[in-house]
């Protein structure tokens, strides 16, 4: 018997959809920015194997000489960025969704145990309740980037009156490398987010986007009690 069922809270939905959109601006501007100053590349013994990003990636994207333009969105959408985590947080800790979220002492070993299942090594997959062991961490890793995204965000952006998170930081250009590699995870988290998506199904992409999912539930017997005889 088919049953619908509430699985996403309105707030939790429309914070995870405006998110999107917002990061996506945040990386494509934050790439006009890079552009003026792109030092970071793979190394190896004087031969460099990578380099973040070679001339014809910018020439493709139209990149070059938008310094300006770049730091004006990037500086724009940072509050909208920052205000919608910080809404998010606030309510998951006071509706008590974080109970859902936050990783517990079993949740690294039964992630473990999902990764086996997502790569078809073990058969069955270790129970679950709203979320699974790896979805646990990895959505609580998320804000925790989110946050350090900000710190450090504001380290590069006002080194002098925030000297004190620059020096949290371990420097300023300590700071820039972590806002750097920030941004790579949140593409890596996008990219198996993604097929994690497509991998669950369509039932579980619609409870995003409707906040409810349709389950299968088997109906309860019916237990059928004797009359008790009539007394004469």
């Amino acid at each position: 018997m088919k049953v619908i069922k509430e699985k996403h809270p309105l707030v939790m939905r429309w914070t995870h959809w405006v998110n999107f959109p917002i990061l996506a601006i945040m990386i494509w501007s934050g790439m006009l920015i890079y552009w003026a100053n792109d030092v970071y590349t793979v190394t190896i013994f004087g031969h460099t194997f990578v380099r973040f990003f070679p001339d014809w990636y910018y020439k493709l994207l139209h990149i070059p000489a938008r310094l300006a333009e770049g730091m004006a969105f990037h500086f724009l959408f940072m509050w909208f960025f920052t205000l919608n985590g910080i809404f998010y947080i606030l309510y998951t800790v006071i509706s008590g969704e974080w109970r859902h979220l936050v990783p517990n002492r079993h949740s690294f070993k039964e992630a473990w145990l999902v990764l086996l299942h997502d790569l078809h090594i073990r058969k069955t997959a270790p129970p679950q309740n709203k979320y699974n062991a790896a979805q646990r961490i990895a959505y609580t890793a998320i804000i925790l980037m989110g946050i350090g995204s900000v710190i450090t965000g504001l380290a590069i952006y006002k080194p002098v009156q925030f000297n004190w998170l620059v020096w949290l930081c371990g420097g300023y250009h300590l700071a820039r490398i972590f806002h750097f590699a920030l941004t790579i995870g949140y593409v890596l988290f996008f990219l198996i987010h993604v097929v994690q998506v497509l991998l669950a199904g369509w039932n579980n992409f619609r409870s995003v986007v409707s906040g409810f999912e349709v389950i299968n539930e088997q109906p309860k017997p019916v237990i059928e009690t004797p009359h008790e005889e009539e007394k004469g």
